[in-house]
């Protein structure tokens, strides 16, 4: 199959400026390089023409060979050995890439780096989560050295640009046509070499101390939703801004409530005798206690729905239902005239099971059917 077009390849006009050519090969190098693009073979086959197009245009030999013969001009079986200036360029190109993906910077700047996120796990109740509420949690932190104020170097003295790097803060290393920037081994990005630290930060320029620092949680928040405080992070280098702190909630169980979402469940005991002769209970809710008429004939796992009375939503102003699941109790420690009254009430039942126990009756049937 014939190659494209190495102008079509990188997108640019046949008198198109070498920079353009630049910016079109490093734009779809980054696109295409494997590292953005894991297990995908079409990216990698374009990564590999786009790097392909640019070794050649960047050359002002090659491409001038390839504009008069097209690729055959340009064909290393024929043109001999590779050289000339399009390998440098097309090293400082890639290099360039590389500091792009692996967070480098060129340009003789010394690395600045934005402080890490960091998380705070908060274990509040279900009742706190429903309201919303405020809290205070004391976090581990960094602030500049009262000493050196945050020079790092003992009071009087001023750090030194760093031997290796000459302030940069990154060395350049090559390997074979390839160039990568490497952040400085000798001062660690910072530009900067401290001779004589300071004696209380020992040259750090902060030192380790905590803050206390206020949350509102919003009323509906659920098991691990992240609440973000920017800037609450730790400490940026060389400059750089800090990062954020997440807190992370964590719901306790309740001893009466389960929720799923915004609904909340519970179970309802009732008597044997409200469950056949129906009657009224009174149930607990986030808001206090609240009546259910419970209808006659009920059987245990029957569901009560309590519209409104589940959590709010987090965003918005509904709110969820609470679900009450009856579960019929049977009596314990019963007196001999009760146990006498069960008995009695039982044998009268038995003249007519499939009336008053209608589920015992149908699941009797199944098991002859089954035995046969």
């Amino acid at each position: 199959m014939s190659k494209r077009d190495y102008y079509d390849t990188l997108g640019v006009n046949r008198d198109a400026s070498d920079d353009d050519v630049k910016k079109a090969y490093r734009k779809l190098a980054m696109k295409y390089h494997p590292d953005r693009n894991p297990d995908s073979k079409d990216a990698e086959e374009k990564f590999k023409e786009v790097k392909e197009a640019y070794e050649i245009l960047s050359d002002g030999q090659k491409r001038a060979a390839y504009d008069q013969f097209g690729h055959a001009g340009v064909d290393p079986n024929a043109a001999g050995a590779r050289g000339g200036q399009g390998f440098g360029d097309f090293a400082d190109a890639f290099s360039d890439i590389f500091g792009d993906i692996f967070g480098g910077r060129g340009g003789g700047r010394s690395n600045v780096y934005r402080g890490a996120d960091l998380r705070y796990n908060m274990e509040i109740s279900l009742e706190e989560a429903a309201r919303g509420c405020e809290k205070q949690i004391r976090i581990p932190s960094h602030e500049n050295c009262d000493v050196c104020h945050g020079s790092g170097a003992k009071p009087g003295t001023q750090p030194k640009t760093c031997p290796t790097c000459g302030g940069h803060g990154q060395v350049r290393v090559s390997q074979g046509f390839f160039s990568i920037q490497q952040t400085c081994p000798t001062c660690h990005g910072s530009g900067k070499q401290i001779t004589d630290p300071c004696h209380k930060c020992h040259g750090a320029g902060q030192v380790k101390t905590h803050k206390t620092l206020n949350v509102k949680i919003p009323a509906g928040v659920d098991e691990g939703d992240r609440i973000r405080l920017s800037g609450e992070g730790e400490a940026g280098q060389n400059g750089g801004p800090p990062g954020d702190l997440y807190v992370v909630t964590h719901i306790k169980a309740h001893p009466v409530f389960q929720r799923d979402g915004m609904d909340l469940h519970c179970e309802m005991p009732i008597s044997f005798a409200t469950a056949a002769l129906g009657g009224e209970v009174e149930i607990p809710t986030l808001d206090g206690m609240a009546k259910v008429k419970i209808a006659a004939e009920t059987q245990s796992g029957r569901q009560y729905r309590l519209r409104g009375k589940g959590i709010k939503a987090v965003r918005g102003s509904d709110y969820g239902d609470l679900l009450c699941h009856v579960v019929v109790e049977t009596p314990v420690n019963l007196t001999e005239r009760q146990k006498e009254l069960l008995r009695e009430f039982e044998a009268i039942s038995q003249g007519d099971t499939a009336m008053h126990n209608p589920r015992a009756k149908s699941f009797m049937d199944k098991l002859k059917d089954f035995f046969g």
